[in-house]
């Protein structure tokens, strides 16, 4: 084992503490390997990943944010998982501190099935298997390739994840809590806008999902709906065929009227009862916020998630 450390401009004298833990580490066969940069700014996660991984010698990378707790199994566990998903992204279960908190998040992160890393990489979520409990072979890391080094404001693990999958890549988690993942406002994680992740999930459903259908029911004919319509290429909104819904002042309503469209006459989309709308579906109401009652209108069709609907929200 091998410890491979890059200090991005920290201010709290962490490259003293892991050089103090040198020693100890040495002295159980774990090579410690310490570098950074002496500017006074951060040039970012990306650049920093990117520099811990091409001083490391390992053939395998598990990453470790520095404000995350690693639980004593985990290089072991993932690693064996590794071995029986080659070409992979391998996570594990966690747990949040301080407790409860992104609750509904930690619920997903924890309990979507096998199939569901898969089908669910399009959500707002993001990469199914978390970044702070990664772990792949660094044969596969280098054939994705490195890091976005934009900076701060740049989705480096989005844009990795999806890169990976580009590649056939795929995803595996070890199903025990393996890591304590904490919570905090200054995350580098909260500099990246909602509009920046939101264009590159639509793209990334339009090469990966919408080009494969001829057409398509979005299912949400309020706000979040619309805007994905609004946000489609031209040749991807003549495929909607209709909004579907639950809500009846909308069904009342007949159709959805795209109003700054440049077409003549402007495009009108039918707004169905779900239960009168077809397959396939691209699917626009969050997940768990509606107390099982999503779950339970698509379990009343009969639909298999990744060939008849896929989770936007």
């Amino acid at each position: 084992m091998e410890l491979s450390v890059f200090d991005d401009a920290s201010t709290d004298d962490s490259r003293k503490v892991v050089e103090a833990w040198r020693d100890r580490l040495e002295a159980r066969g774990i090579s410690v390997v310490i570098s950074g940069h002496n500017s006074a700014k951060p040039r970012g996660v990306g650049y920093a990943k990117n520099r811990a991984i091409s001083q490391s010698r390992g053939q395998y990378l598990c990453f470790q944010d520095a404000d995350d707790v690693m639980l004593p199994e985990r290089v072991c566990l993932q690693y064996e998982a590794s071995l029986l998903h080659p070409n992979s992204l391998i996570g594990c279960k966690v747990q949040r501190l301080p407790e409860g908190s992104t609750e509904r998040y930690t619920r997903w992160i924890n309990t979507i099935t096998q199939d569901q890393l898969t089908t669910q990489v399009y959500t707002s979520h993001g990469p199914t298997v978390i970044m702070p409990t990664w772990f792949c072979s660094k044969s596969w890391f280098l054939k994705v390739g490195w890091f976005d080094e934009g900076g701060k404001g740049v989705p480096e693990d989005l844009l990795f994840f999806y890169h990976s999958i580009r590649q056939g890549g795929g995803m595996a988690r070890v199903d025990q809590c393996l890591l304590v993942y904490r919570y905090h406002e200054k995350a580098a994680t909260h500099s990246v806008t909602e509009e920046t992740i939101w264009k590159l999930r639509v793209d990334f459903l339009q090469e990966r999902v919408l080009s494969q259908w001829e057409s398509f029911t979005i299912w949400n004919a309020g706000k979040q709906g619309r805007k994905l319509y609004r946000c489609l290429s031209p040749a991807n909104q003549k495929k909607v065929k209709a909004f579907c819904d639950v809500d009846e002042n909308k069904i009342q309503k007949g159709f959805y009227t795209y109003e700054e469209s440049k077409q003549r006459p402007k495009p009108k989309i039918p707004i169905l009862h779900y239960k009168d709308a077809s397959a396939p579906f691209i699917i626009c109401v969050k997940l768990d916020m509606t107390g099982g009652v999503l779950e339970e209108n698509l379990n009343s069709l009969q639909l298999k998630e990744g060939k008849d609907y896929y989770h936007f929200n």
